[in-house]
């Protein structure tokens, strides 16, 4: 088998007609692949090995990594152009029969068995390990279980946990569609439905769970209990992770895109942006007469909407909403972010296009990433290793006293959100953490540029020239900057408040996104201030459709959710603001509690628990 593997690894032959022939690859052979370090991915049926395209890949390489292993498809699909999901066509290197079953992927902590000489695949085994891969993850409750490589090939490892919710979330009145969902089966029926190979692994199991019984209830142990219950108030929830009811979600969820497409939903309305542009002259006209007149905190709040509204197009751009051309998009988003911002598309496109794929997870999303200052799952009190940022999020003495307040001092922090992001902007941009060849090698250049240019007519021509003393200064630049604080709430606010928890590698990509995102309901007269991203549940689900055209989407996208049984979370925006405050809250609440238990078991209160 290993040298089977090293051919697929050096690609496909030519076929008698010209055409390339693919082989077809076992799941054994394509894990053989992925534990001698190749990046390979499922697309259309096709297996494709992209090493080659990770240092290019214009979203960043991090979004591939966490697809590694795993059907891409509907993501593939969703983020990219045709012409872009066309060039894909040459990383193939073969194919597969039936259905895929997910790995769970290397970044996320996912073992690989390596190819062996000799070894042969015994299909009556790869059929038993289909049959409990696709199955609901009755270990998703089981911290112990899944610690081998080829426990990681047969079946979902445990799962990245989830946040300290409260569990009015998702099942409130007003997300639609709770009446289809389909019956659950209990904790303990859902672990014992094992396969006979899982049986042998009972004693072993119950020696842990024994283990765990035996020591002292501390914080931990507390972190985890919160896990469970959260993972089981979403699988009773939501649609069975059954491979047929997710199936039927994505068949159906792959109609719906091309209802959408159909009806033209995804054509851009240009005379809707000839508006946009016109709403942006206006406030930055507004800002120059006003600082002309020396009224400076009132021209620094128009240019803080002015910078509000340009970022919606900016975020219109970097999915290519607009023209549909990578290239042209992109300029366009350069401009806007760079030269007329201060902020690197670059850095938003690597940081968004992670958040499109890990939604809400804890340790992998950096949208929910804001240690020390916020937490928004209780997992974050455990000092999680962040994937994408590659280092610690140590939850220390500055987290735990910050996050003990945290509900009180979120909308303070946000008025600040504009700083960071200079800050997280020019680290990529310094940093060269953008690809350097293939087709977005000029962007970086480009947007260097457009760093240039805006400190020039922001920093100098507009602060430092035009303002006469520091104060003035200071106001302009506080007020134009806290002024745009809206757009940190509408950001946090479609995320904050929905599910963290992991619920396995069989989870559907669209019912991950409806599961992890709110949409907020306003009269349509207020969809210019909210600027698209009151609809993030349809914009995670077809992430290039125009921003114009989403209110339309969302009746069908709501029927497809009545149809399919996922419940449709759709809030106020006051209402929305309400959940987020109560999550953070809670989390607050439980490091509190937390820390009491480590200031007991410290005081030697708790001790070993013996039993006979």
């Amino acid at each position: 088998m290993a040298a089977r593997t090293k051919g697929i690894a050096n690609g496909a032959t030519a076929g008698a007609n010209g055409k390339r022939s693919y082989p077809i690859l076992s799941r054994r052979e394509i894990e053989g692949l992925i534990a001698d370090g190749r990046s390979i991915i499922i697309v259309d049926q096709h297996v494709l090995k992209v090493d080659g395209w990770l240092k290019y890949h214009p979203g960043g390489d991090k979004a591939i990594q966490h697809m590694v292993g795993r059907d891409a498809t509907d993501e593939v699909n969703g983020l990219h152009s045709a012409e872009a999901r066309q060039m894909m066509d040459k990383y193939r290197v073969g194919r597969i029969e039936g259905r895929w079953n997910n790995f769970l992927p290397p970044i996320q902590g996912g073992k690989f068995r390596p190819a062996s000489a000799g070894e042969c695949d015994d299909e009556d085994a790869m059929a038993l390990e289909q049959q409990r891969s696709a199955s609901s993850p009755s270990f998703a409750m089981d911290v112990t279980s899944s610690v081998t490589s080829s426990h990681a090939s047969s079946r979902s490892p445990s799962p990245v946990f989830d946040t300290a919710a409260t569990t009015t979330t998702t099942t409130t009145t007003s997300i639609t569609g709770s009446s289809r969902l389909r019956p659950r089966t209990s904790l303990a029926a859902s672990v014992s439905s094992v396969s006979s190979a899982d049986e042998a692994e009972e004693p072993l199991q119950q020696k842990q769970r024994q283990q765990q019984q035996q020591q002292p209830f501390d914080g931990l142990a507390h972190l985890d209990a919160l896990t469970k219950k959260e993972i089981k108030l979403d699988l009773d929830t939501y649609p069975s992770l059954d491979a047929a009811v997710q199936d039927d979600i994505v068949a159906k969820y792959r109609l719906l895109h091309q209802k959408i497409r159909d009806e033209g939903l995804f054509d851009c309305d240009y005379t809707a942006y000839a508006i946009e542009c016109t709403r942006y002259a206006i406030f930055f006209g507004l800002s120059l007469v006003l600082l002309h007149y020396g009224w400076y905190a009132a021209s620094g709040f128009f240019m803080g909407t002015f910078w509000h509204q340009l970022v919606f197009t900016a975020h219109d751009a970097g999915h290519m909403g607009i023209t549909h051309k990578f290239h042209v998009d992109t300029v366009i988003g350069i401009i806007i972010a760079d030269f007329l911002g201060g902020l690197s598309l670059g850095w938003w496109k690597r940081s968004h296009n992670v958040h499109h794929i890990v939604t809400n997870s804890p340790e992998h999303d950096p949208d929910i990433e804001h240690m020390p200052f916020f937490a928004v799952s209780h997992r974050l009190l455990g000092s999680l290793r962040s994937t994408y940022y590659e280092r610690v999020m140590h939850y220390d003495a500055a987290a735990r006293f910050l996050i003990s307040f945290q509900h009180y001092s979120y909308y303070i922090i946000l008025l600040f959100g504009r700083f960071n992001l200079y800050r997280l902007s020019w680290e990529f941009l310094i940093l060269g953490l953008g690809p350097r060849k293939g087709p977005a090698w000029w962007h970086r250049y480009l947007e260097m540029a457009g760093q240039v240019f805006f400190w020039y007519w922001f920093g100098y021509e507009l602060v430092y020239k035009s303002i006469d003393t520091n104060w003035h200064r200071f106001v302009f630049i506080m007020v134009s900057h806290m002024v745009t604080a809206p757009l940190h709430v509408q950001i946090t606010l479609s995320h904050f408040a929905m599910s963290t928890a992991d619920l396995g590698v069989h989870e559907s990509f669209p019912q991950k996104m409806l599961r992890t995102t709110m949409d907020v309901d306003c009269p349509q007269w207020l969809d210019f201030f909210h600027g698209g991203l009151q609809f993030q549940a349809i914009h995670h689900l077809y992430p290039r459709i125009p921003r114009h055209n989403l209110r339309q989407t969302q009746k069908l996208v709501q029927a497809f959710c009545e149809e399919v049984g996922i419940p449709y979370a759709l809030y106020g925006f006051v209402d929305g603001n309400k959940e987020v405050i109560g999550r953070l809250a809670d989390v607050a609440r439980q490091a509190a509690i937390l820390k009491k238990c480590q200031g007991v078991i410290a005081g030697g209160g708790l001790g070993h628990h013996h039993h006979d």
